[in-house]
């Protein structure tokens, strides 16, 4: 019976953090209907969404072959480290990806996800920026038939030339090229990143105390603390991320998190007493 049940749980979990955005949602979930990788949950991380994000979900799992949860919290302000904690712990995978609720997935950003995992490691992936036209432009068949991440439609459609535009190429040489030659460091990135449960749970998950401004990549500093090793996926792994208003960020907040980087760093924690253990 053990055996069966362990059987029955999908390969991936896919962790979205979304807060008032179902038109962003909805085009995001249409991108993990197109995943060519299947063998994954969904669970959506509400940081206090009102009735109409609540509505879509369920209507959206009345007509899609998705597994969505629906994980929500009451609106009190950022506190989207406490969500993802609580979705954290409600995942059924022992593998977990997580992005957010404006990031459409290429159909290839599970399997990429999922192929690569090591053990002992955690994947860092990227995004790429669209701006408010095109990101409202999109519909469900630009997502079906992959045209939103074809380089000739964005540029036909507006988009300003970039060498950020190459993230959209498939040759595999440029691909390797870019993931290994790249400056960016390989960082836990809330838009693009995937770990083994256990090793997060080791960590305690997200600090509950941090709002928005490096939150996510806290954790990830944590794990590496632990001596989990971080792979840089960013040109394989590849999500759109659409255009928004960012009314939460707060200077007071951000100067906050950068104290409790520099404390995990510095006192290399791996360890916080804020994370999955308060989650009620």
């Amino acid at each position: 019976m053990l055996l069966e049940m362990m059987d029955n749980k999908p390969r991936a979990s896919i962790i979205l953090s979304t807060y008032n955005s179902p038109l962003w949602l909805e085009k995001v979930l249409w991108g993990y209907e197109s995943q060519s990788f299947k063998d994954f949950e969904i669970i959506i991380a509400d940081d206090g969404s009102d009735e109409s994000t609540e509505k879509f979900i369920k209507d959206f799992q009345k007509k899609s072959k998705l597994h969505i949860h629906h994980v929500w919290h009451e609106d009190q302000g950022f506190r989207k480290t406490i969500i993802l904690n609580k979705a954290i712990l409600k995942s059924n995978s022992e593998y977990l990806i997580f992005s957010d609720g404006d990031c459409i997935p290429r159909n290839d950003f599970v399997e990429e996800h999922v192929n690569r995992r090591k053990k002992n490691h955690f994947l860092s992936g990227g995004y790429f920026m669209l701006p408010m036209n095109i990101s409202k432009k999109i519909n469900q068949e630009d997502i079906k038939n992959q045209r939103c991440f074809d380089l000739k439609w964005l540029r036909k459609n507006g988009l300003n030339f970039s060498l950020k535009n190459f993230k959209h190429s498939r040759n595999k040489l440029l691909l390797w090229l870019l993931n290994t030659f790249t400056s960016t460091k390989a960082t836990w990135n809330g838009h693009s990143a995937s770990g083994w449960k256990q090793d997060i749970l080791a960590v305690n998950g997200f600090d509950s105390r941090m709002e928005y401004g490096g939150e996510d990549r806290e954790l990830g500093e944590r794990m590496m603390n632990q001596g989990i090793i971080p792979i840089r996926i960013r040109y394989y792994a590849i999500c759109v991320h659409l255009d928004h208003k960012r009314g939460y960020i707060r200077e007071e907040a951000v100067k906050k998190n950068r104290a409790i980087r520099k404390e995990t760093k510095e006192q290399k924690k791996t360890w916080t007493e804020f994370g999955l253990n308060l989650v009620s």
